[in-house]
């Protein structure tokens, strides 16, 4: 699987948010062995990529606690 460079083009949102994403994703799917990363090569990082600019994944940003 290739990262989705094209996606990634069109974006219209933030770039660090959907980094930050991302990398919280392929972590989990590392974390939790999912069967697709095997049927992908263990590109992990590819793999939530494609997830989140497909919206197969949706993330969101939560605020912390003001201090």
């Amino acid at each position: 699987m290739i990262f989705p460079l094209e996606e990634l083009v069109k974006f219209k949102g933030s770039i660090y948010e959907i980094t930050a994403a991302a990398s919280k994703r392929a972590y989990q799917l590392a974390v939790v062995k999912d069967p697709v990363v095997e049927e992908n090569d263990d590109k992990v990082v590819s793999i939530a990529a494609r997830q989140l600019f497909t919206n197969e994944v949706q993330y969101r940003i939560e605020q912390g606690p003001r201090q």
